[in-house]
């Protein structure tokens, strides 16, 4: 994967829960990373054919392995405005320079896009 091909920005951000100064708890999106990436919606090639029997996913990204950072299914990832839940995390043939995560598209009310729903 060239670096020319990772042209799409990307940002894992985690639900933070906390307090506000009077006392009440409030969930707050805090960035953790902000990288080049890879993006392919889904389509029907043969590869998406093979994932669509295992996972839900609407969009793979695959980037650079960030050194220490804790690739997770509780992040999510902010991308050209919209909102992506993080599915699975694989790194790339087990050599720790890639890694390949499958996300799924979030709607604005929160619930999770369907591309065949009518």
């Amino acid at each position: 994967m060239s670096f020319g091909k990772m042209n799409t920005r990307i940002t894992f951000f985690r639900k933070h829960k906390g307090t506000d100064a009077e006392g009440f708890l409030k969930t707050e999106d805090q960035p953790l990373a902000d990288v080049r990436a890879y993006r392919e919606d889904r389509h029907g090639t043969q590869s998406w054919k093979n994932r669509a029997a295992y996972t839900t996913a609407t969009t793979l990204f695959r980037l650079r392995k960030i050194p220490r950072f804790p690739f997770s299914t509780e992040y999510f990832i902010l991308c050209e405005g919209e909102r992506f839940e993080i599915t699975s995390v694989e790194d790339v043939k087990g050599k720790g320079m890639y890694m390949e995560i499958l996300a799924e598209r979030m709607e604005p009310d929160g619930k999770m896009h369907c591309p065949n729903a009518r």
